[in-house]
C-alpha cells in the first residue's frame, strides 16, 4: 500500500518540521530504474481511447514516477535517510461540459482504461450540478517530445555517504564557530512525468530539484536564551553540481557581513558563518521601533514577493475559487480592468517566468501540456495580468493558457499553481554598496524568517535571519528582534531603488502549500537587492504591560 505521510525533520531549538513524503520506501539503487517510454505511451493510449469511447470530449493522462531522497542530520550523527518512490496514472476528462478525474497505481492497460471510464462517469455526475461548461483555451498538440532539467551531476548517482559527510561537515563547521546545536538536511526530488492528451501531445519530462537547509542554534547557558541562524542557500532546479561552489558563485553582501551565493553553494562556509552569527545574535542590540529605509537582500525578499505578489496574482484566489492557506486576494479583477492600479512604484516590474534556468519552476511544459513561457504581472508599477490555466484564460480575455497547471502527484488533480514570480533587476548600474551609501537610517535584512499575512494578501509582517543597522551610508552593528509591517500596495510603492543584474539571484519555496486536500509545489523568486523607504519596524521582543 502506497503511503502519503509526513517526515519529521529536526529544526531549531529541538523543534520539528513536517515534510511531505509521498510513496513507498525503496532502496537507493532502485532510484535509477526508469520506466520505458514505449510502455508509458501504451498506457496513455489505453486511457485516451477508453475515455473517448466512453463519451469524453477531452482527455489528458499523467503517468508519474516521483522519487525522493531525504537525509537528515543533527550535530555529529545522521538521524534519518529516506528513499521513496510513487508511481501511478491520473486521468482527467471532460464529458458533458464537466471535469472528471480518476487515478490508479495498477500499471496495466486494463487498469488505466478502467480509470479513464471511471473519470467519464464522474464527469457526467458532476455535469448535473454544473451551471456552465468548462472552457479550455486551445493548445496545439506537440507530438512526441522530451524535456529534462539541465544538470551535470545526477544526485541519484552520488553515494549517500558522500552526501551525509557533507552535511556532517557543515554541522561541525557551525559547532566549531560557536553554535550549540546544528541540524542539516538534504532534500532531493526527481519527477518523471509523462503527459498525453487528445490534443495530440506525448510529453516526457525528467525534473530534478534539491535543497540543503540547515539551522545553527546558539544557547546562553546562564540565561537559557537562544538564537538561531538558518542557511542562506536557495533551493535549486539543477543537479548535485550545485554544491561544487566556485569563486564566481560567491556574491558580495553589503558591508561584507556574510558570504552569499548564486548558482552554486558552499554549505560548509555558510554553516561556519551561521555558527558565529547565531552566537553573535545573543548579544546583538535590540532594534528601536520606528520608520526605517529597508535594504532587502534577495535571500529575504523572495518570500515577500511570494506572499504578497505571487499568491495575490493567482487567478483562482482573485476569483474567490481558492481560499486555503491565507485566503483570497485584494488584487481583484476591477483593479486589473482599470489598467491604472498602482501595485508599486514606477520601477517595480514583476514577471512570471517558467523558463528561468536553475529555478524550481523551470519545466518544458505544465501539467496541461502547455509550453513554459514568460509574461508580465506588474509593469512600471501597474497590475497588468494574472496567472491562468487553460480553463481560466477566457475569464481575463487571454487566447491561451499561461502554463500554470500543476499536480504534486499522479493521484492529485492538477490545478492553478504559481510559476516563478520575480522582480526584474534595475536598469541603471547600481551595486549593493552604492545603494547603502544613500541610506541615512536603515536596516539591511538577509534570509527568511517568521511571517504573517492576512486573508486578502494585503496586510503583512515579515522577519528575517540577519539584521544590520545602516547609519549615514554605512552598514554597522548587528540588530535583533526586527520585523517590518506594511500593506502590499504601500510597501511596493515605497520601492525606491533596485540593484542591477549583477546582483540578481533567486530564493525559493521547496514545499509551497495550496489547496484542500493540500498539495505542495516548488517555486523560485528572483530579485536584486532592493530598497524600500519609510517602512514601519517593530521590536518583536517587547511586551505590552
Amino acid at each position: 500500500m502506497e503511503r502519503r505521510s509526513f517526515l519529521k525533520v529536526a529544526a531549531a531549538a529541538g523543534g520539528t518540521v513536517l515534510v511531505p513524503v509521498f510513496g513507498n520506501a525503496i532502496a537507493a539503487e532502485d532510484l535509477m530504474n526508469p520506466m520505458a517510454r514505449k510502455f508509458k505511451k501504451e498506457l496513455a493510449d489505453a486511457a485516451l481511447n477508453a475515455a473517448t469511447k466512453a463519451g469524453a470530449s477531452y482527455c489528458d493522462v499523467r503517468i508519474g514516477r516521483y522519487l525522493n531522497q531525504f537525509i537528515t542530520t543533527r550535530d555529529t550523527r545522521v538521524e534519518n535517510i529516506v528513499n521513496t518512490e510513487s508511481t501511478g496514472v491520473g486521468v482527467r476528462v471532460i464529458a458533458n461540459g464537466a471535469y472528471g478525474f480518476a487515478a490508479t497505481n495498477a500499471m496495466t492497460v486494463d487498469a488505466v482504461a478502467d480509470a479513464a471510464r471511471q473519470a467519464v462517469s464522474i464527469a457526467r455526475a458532476n455535469a448535473r450540478l454544473q451551471t456552465a461548461p468548462v472552457q479550455l483555451a486551445p493548445v496545439k498538440g506537440v507530438g512526441e517530445v522530451a524535456w529534462q532539467t539541465p544538470f551535470r551531476k545526477d544526485w541519484r548517482e552520488v553515494p549517500i555517504k558522500e552526501k551525509a559527510d557533507m552535511l556532517l561537515a557543515a554541522n561541525k563547521a557551525g559547532l566549531d564557530a560557536g553554535a550549540s546545536f546544528m541540524t542539516a538536511n538534504l532534500f532531493q526530488v526527481n519527477q518523471q512525468k509523462y503527459f498525453a492528451s487528445t490534443d495530440g501531445s506525448y510529453i516526457d519530462q525528467d525534473v530534478h530539484r534539491l535543497w540543503a537547509p540547515f539551522t545553527a542554534t546558539a544557547v546562553d547557558k546562564a540565561t537559557g536564551k537562544f538564537r538561531t541562524r538558518d542557511g542562506l542557500s536557495s533551493p535549486a532546479g539543477m543537479g548535485y553540481e550545485f554544491f561544487d561552489a566556485r569563486p564566481e558563485h560567491k556574491v558580495r553582501a553589503a558591508g561584507r557581513v556574510t558570504p552569499l551565493y548564486n548558482g552554486g553553494y558552499d554549505i560548509i562556509e555558510d554553516a561556519k558563518a551561521a555558527g558565529r552569527q547565531a552566537r553573535e545574535k545573543l548579544s546583538a542590540k535590540s532594534v528601536e521601533p520606528g520608520k526605517y529605509d529597508l535594504v532587502l537582500s534577495p535571500e529575504h525578499l523572495f518570500l515577500t514577493i511570494h506572499e504578497n505578489v505571487g499568491h495575490a496574482t493567482e487567478l483562482d484566489r482573485v476569483l474567490g475559487y481558492e481560499a486555503n492557506y491565507a485566503g483570497t486576494s485584494f488584487a481583484t479583477l476591477d483593479k486589473w480592468k482599470g489598467k491604472n492600479f498602482k501595485y508599486g512604484s514606477d520601477i517595480v516590474n514583476i514577471v512570471a517566468d517558467k523558463t528561468t534556468p536553475g529555478s524550481l519552476g523551470n519545466v518544458g511544459y505544465d501539467d496541461e501540456g502547455v509550453a513554459s513561457k514568460k509574461w508580465d504581472l506588474i509593469r512600471n508599477g501597474i497590475l497588468v495580468n494574472y496567472q491562468a490555466t487553460r480553463d481560466q484564460a477566457h475569464i481575463i480575455g487571454e487566447k491561451e493558457s499561461h502554463g500554470c497547471s500543476y499536480a504534486d502527484s499522479w493521484s492529485s488533480v492538477q490545478f492553478q499553481r504559481m510559476p516563478n514570480v520575480s522582480l526584474e533587476a534595475g536598469k541603471k548600474p547600481l551595486s549593493v554598496d552604492d545603494m547603502v551609501k544613500d541610506v541615512k537610517k536603515g536596516i539591511y535584512i538577509l534570509g527568511r524568517g517568521s511571517y504573517s499575512i492576512d486573508q486578502q494578501r494585503y496586510n503583512f509582517q515579515f522577519g528575517g535571519q540577519l539584521f544590520y543597522e545602516i547609519k549615514d551610508g554605512k552598514v554597522g552593528q548587528m540588530l535583533n528582534d526586527v520585523a517590518y509591517q506594511s500593506n502590499t500596495q504601500e510597501f511596493w510603492n515605497s520601492c525606491s531603488a533596485t540593484c542591477d543584474q549583477r546582483d540578481w539571484r533567486m530564493g525559493g519555496s521547496f514545499f509551497d502549500g495550496k489547496g484542500q486536500p493540500s498539495q505542495v509545489s516548488a517555486v523560485s523568486h528572483g530579485s536584486s537587492t532592493t530598497r524600500f523607504n519609510g517602512i514601519n519596524v517593530i521590536n518583536t521582543a517587547r511586551k505590552i504591560d
